[in-house]
């Protein structure tokens, strides 16, 4: 197709006005001339002398002379002119050809708008699409808006997708194939847009998402079939569409899954009617808690706890809920029991009152026998309410049944990672490992929010340098935010505060954690400011920034403000619940202060202290740098569990050690003997069978021996009691889940030492 120059007229235009004027300026001087030649002539009136008229006439034959000469010039200058507009057009119209065979050779849609933004010109490829659809190509002078109007109304664009990211708009045509659109202003004012065709890059896209969904999705059903619950996922049209082992064991019916039932066809009609006010209530946004006693297949007869959480989309609507069901059977029984021990006192005490309130004559005896039961009263009451606390205790006490397993997975898994087995093998093991710390950071919030609400974990309160704190924490997450492509800022302090170093540690890690989950680009800064009295611990960061309405709901629990097109993330959202009760239990006052686009920052804030001179204790952070082995360290292991003993020795064997492991005093006798035989370190667990602790182990063993041996306490128990007769003895402490980074760090310091 040609290309229409606008410009190639204003040469030809010029041309002709040109003549015209030259013409014009001719006439003109033939009229002054005839004109002086008849004054000449006629001129008889002033009877000139005859010289006088032959000189006015040679001197106007000279300036005709000169005239003409002048004339004869321009009409030169014309004709040269005139050549080089026809080459300039003969050119024009070649640099026009090769600029349509330009178009034509891209294989790109190619089309081209004037100033107005109407069609000009476009090339074969464009045109393609709108043949292959067996549609009418746009004529020109089509503008922008109706040529996108015919094709989405024509059915040629099937699908359009706008991202801020990406250079343009991506069209799914009919054919099925993807074309991306790239606009160009040019310097008139008109519009230059090319469709490229990326098909193959949207396939390859494609299969590469739904190759991480599956592995995701295998992933997600491994852990869940692992986790003692039942699981599963229910869309907004009542059916299973996704559960864990567990309930398709307890509610598959005659060896059938559920997957992909209606909830009416997997229980009982009864049961399903029961349910229903829950379901429609979880559907309409709402979360729901409650209770049910029911009975499977098999005739078994539970009591479960059952958990309903809506999930809700991009438009706030509500697509499917998440059920979790935990059996709660036993705590039942127990309640039922205190219940009823309860009651069978109240009716003791109603009997024995009445009793005495007919005896006038023993009146004495009558108060003396009330206060001795206001007293039993007294202690039935403070019975129920230590029967209520342990409740919440045991939640905080299973953490050590919850996290042996994964303490284990978690010590082979490291010593996997200390052989070789090639690339693939190699990211395998660390895809495990990376989910295993994922499960472990889920189950460890859980049980720290009941550990917290039980009591268990009691304050440490001391006057510590912030130094090595906050270098260990920026350490720590440095390499965290460089894996999300961040920049973590730290400005160091040497500043004196008052307060338990571990539960500081711990909001300044939350507080961090969520600024790396929620920051997709920039930076973030952890530092602190002085004031007189004061220390204010900070994290700013670069985020999307919080609402002002929403700065206090974020301190409560399973609370999340997920900014609009952000990805999920895995959390449970008690990050900032954990912060809040530590908090409060220390006496430090956290402030957020945000500005929703450019970020946030949290802060605590901790009292100055004065350090006092204290020797060293043995649970003291300390980060030894050791690449090499352990130099055969002979090492003796006693944990009540098998797994952890063999997932311990493999991993210290991996380090070049020496291992003998026991799951009891009487096992390592067997093997070993405690008193004679040589041996670097004893690793023991606190909680060990029949009533035993490692503490009473090992002094038992260092109790034989000439020289004690060092010793590492592994335990679950986050209490300052504990803590304390730790430090005493002179052993290391750790607490479970036991991190082989920090156990080899703190092996190198008792055995260098």
């Amino acid at each position: 197709m040609p290309v229409t120059v606008t410009t190639e007229a204003d040469p030809e235009d010029h041309r002709d006005q040109r003549i015209a004027e030259l013409e014009a300026e001719n006439e003109r001087l033939r009229k002054i001339r005839d004109a002086l030649i008849v004054r000449v002539e006629s001129g008889s009136a002033h009877k000139p002398e005859p010289y006088a008229a032959f000189e006015h006439s040679v001197v106007l034959a000279e300036q005709v002379r000169e005239r003409t000469e002048a004339l004869n010039q321009t009409m030169d200058e014309l004709k040269h002119s005139n050549k080089a507009l026809n080459r300039a057009r003969e050119e024009a119209e070649t640099t026009r050809q090769r600029l349509a065979d330009a178009i034509e050779s891209i294989a790109d849609g190619f089309v081209l708008f004037d100033h107005q933004h109407r069609l000009i010109q476009c090339n074969s490829r464009f045109r393609s699409y709108w043949a292959d659809a067996r549609l009418d190509v746009p004529p020109p002078g089509t503008s922008i808006a109706d040529l996108k109007a015919m094709a989405i109304n024509s059915g040629l664009v099937v699908e359009e997708h706008v991202n801020e990211s990406s250079e343009g708009a991506v069209f799914l045509l009919s054919n099925s194939r993807w074309v991306q659109m790239t606009e160009r202003s040019t310097r008139e004012g008109g519009l230059v847009v090319l469709y490229s065709d990326i098909t193959d890059v949207k396939n390859s896209e494609m299969a590469r998402r739904i190759k991480a969904l599956e592995e995701s999705e295998r992933w997600i059903r491994v852990v869940t079939d692992h986790v003692p619950a039942l699981i599963a996922y229910v869309g907004a049209d009542m059916t299973v569409q996704f559960c864990n082992k567990v309930y398709e064991a307890w509610y598959g019916r005659n060896g059938e899954s559920p997957l992909g039932k209606h909830l009416e066809n997997i229980h009982q009609p009864e049961f399903y009617q029961r349910l229903m006010p829950h379901m429609q209530a979880v559907l309409r946004g709402n979360s729901v808690n409650f209770e049910f006693e029911e009975t499977n297949d098999t005739g078994e007869t539970r009591y479960m706890l059952r958990a309903y959480v809506p999930n809700v989309d991009d438009n706030e609507e509500v697509i499917g809920f998440f059920v979790l069901i935990r059996d709660i059977t036993d705590r039942r029984k127990t309640a039922l029991a205190l219940e009823q021990a309860y009651d069978n006192l109240e009716r003791r005490v109603k009997e024995r009152t009445a009793a005495l309130t007919g005896l006038n004559s023993q009146l004495r005896q009558e108060i003396s026998e009330r206060a001795a039961v206001e007293a039993r009263l007294r202690d039935a009451k403070m019975d129920a309410e230590r029967a209520n606390l342990s409740k919440t205790k045991f939640l905080a006490a299973v953490s050590h049944d919850l996290l042996q397993p994964l303490n284990a997975a978690r010590l082979f898994t490291s010593s996997l990672l200390e052989h070789s087995f090639g690339p693939k093998a190699e990211g395998l093991v660390r895809s495990v490992s990376t989910s295993l710390d994922d499960v472990e950071n889920l189950l460890g919030t859980l049980v720290d929010i009941s550990k917290l609400d039980a009591g268990v974990i009691k304050p440490d309160i001391m006057a510590f340098d912030l130094r090595d704190l906050l270098n260990n924490i920026a350490r720590e997450f440095r390499q965290m935010a460089l894996a999300e492509g961040l920049t973590l800022d730290f400005v160091p302090s040497s500043a004196i505060v008052e307060s338990d170093s571990q539960l500081l540690a711990r909001i300044l890690r939350n507080f961090l954690t969520n600024a790396i989950r929620y920051t997709g680009t920039g930076r973030i800064l952890l530092g602190c400011r002085r004031h007189r009295e004061h220390v204010l611990l900070q994290v700013w960061d670069t985020g999307p920034g919080i609402p002002e309405d929403k700065l206090t709901e974020i301190f409560q629990e399973f609370k999340r403000i997920r900014p609009a097109g952000s990805q999920p993330d895995k959390g449970l959202g008690l990050g900032l619940a954990i912060v809040d009760k530590i908090s409060r239990m220390l006496g430090h006052e956290v402030t957020v202060s945000s500005i929703q686009g450019k970020g946030s920052v949290f802060s605590v804030k901790v009292p100055v202290g004065q350090l006092l001179p204290k020797r060293p204790t043995a649970d003291d952070d300390r980060v030894v740098s050791n690449h090499g082995g352990l130099g055969g360290a002979r090492i003796w292991v006693i944990d009540n569990d098998h797994a952890i003993c063999q997932g311990m020795q493999t991993l210290l064997e991996g380090w070049d050690c020496q291992v003998v492991s026991a799951v009891s005093l009487e096992d390592l006798e067997r093997q070993v003997d405690p008193a004679k035989c040589p041996v670097d370190l004893i690793l023991a667990d606190y909680h060990l069978d029949n009533d035993e602790n490692g503490v009473d182990v090992v002094a038992e063993i260092n109790g034989r021996r000439q020289r004690p041996a060092p010793v590492v306490m592994i335990t679950a128990n986050y209490t300052n009691e504990l803590k304390q007769h730790i430090r005493e003895l002179g052993h290391v402490l750790m607490n479970k889940p036991v991190k082989p980074l920090k156990l080899r760090s703190a092996l190198n310091h008792l055995l260098r030492g």
